[in-house]
């Protein structure tokens, strides 16, 4: 497909880029972005993939839509993050944000076509990146909240199976969680360290806040970059929540980012053939459905005393 070469200079007319609080109640002292409850995504299976930032919750949500194409499945990942980095491994390129793709149209998204924002990724998985608005400016919700409804007028998600959601870092505000407002089961991207769990406890008080009033559930925890899971474990344990996959800090990891190819496309090894094993067994287990987890966050004082000491 051709990329949509954007006019320089082009500036969006006065469109107001923000809802009205919602009043669903979606947690104490939440002012959260509220979705139009008419753009359902439909019958697909929809995950939303969150993380501490730098986790690599890209790389896992690309290689988890490489697996479930490889199971038949007709696959959607939405990048959710102004970098628009998420599907890179699958296209080979960076694409155009649908926000990009809105401006260059002054915001008439009936001038929009499928292919001015949709591409076609490794082994057929269809990539999207929403992107975001300008720093400082704006609200993510509103970027994914357009996503879904063009998706939804393009008829791009009758014929999906699964849709990814990779959403941006730790940011667990309204905006950057709209996806729980989309997804089946939540799942979490972390290591075995401080940081990682402790930004992993904070995203599990957020989804367990969208499970009160929207489908969202926990599917479980991903260990990623760890040798050993033994902290995360440990918490799990203590919170209610299950491991559900273990990927180790392997260089061809890192070797597949900068080749721009998912781990599917590298070059044969036992270790690879391990992750990619992995993988495939990931993709399965979710298809055929994961258990509600009903996990408690820490208070962050708590868990700042249960972390870190042997």
């Amino acid at each position: 497909m051709t990329l949509l070469e954007l006019p320089r200079g082009l500036k969006p007319r006065a469109t107001p880029i923000t809802r009205a609080p919602s009043l669903r109640g979606d947690g104490e002292g939440s002012v959260q972005v509220e979705l139009d409850p008419n753009v359902q995504i439909g019958k697909a299976k929809v995950f939303a993939i969150y993380g501490k930032g730098g986790i690599g919750k890209s790389t896992t949500s690309s290689n988890l839509s490489a697996a479930f194409s490889k199971l038949g499945k007709r696959v959607l990942q939405i990048g959710c993050d102004p970098k628009h980095d998420s599907t890179f491994t699958l296209t080979k390129r960076l694409v155009p944000t649908v926000i990009d793709v809105l401006e260059s149209v002054d915001f008439h998204s009936e001038e929009l076509r499928p292919e001015d924002y949709v591409y076609e990724g490794y082994n057929g998985v269809m990539c999207v990146e929403a992107g975001g608005p300008p720093a400082g400016t704006g609200c993510g919700g509103y970027v994914v909240g357009q996503t879904v409804k063009l998706l939804k007028e393009h008829h791009l998600l009758e014929d999906t199976d699964v849709v990814i959601f990779d959403v941006l870092g730790d940011v667990v505000c309204g905006g950057f969680a709209a996806p729980l407002q989309h997804a089946e089961r939540a799942l979490i991207v972390t290591a075995n360290d401080f940081d990682s769990i402790f930004a992993m406890n904070r995203i599990l008080a957020a989804i367990k806040a969208k499970s009160k009033n929207y489908d969202v559930r926990l599917g479980g925890v991903i260990a990623n970059r760890s040798k050993n899971t033994d902290e995360i474990d440990r918490f799990n344990a203590a919170c209610g929540l299950e491991r559900v996959a273990h990927f180790p800090d392997l260089d061809v990891i890192r070797r597949s980012r900068l080749k721009k190819s998912t781990l599917f496309e590298m070059e044969p090894s036992p270790e690879l053939e391990a992750v990619q094993q992995e993988y495939m067994r990931l993709a399965a287990s979710l298809w055929v459905g994961t258990k509600e987890l009903e996990a408690e966050p820490m208070k962050d004082r708590d868990i700042f005393d249960f972390l870190g000491f042997d």
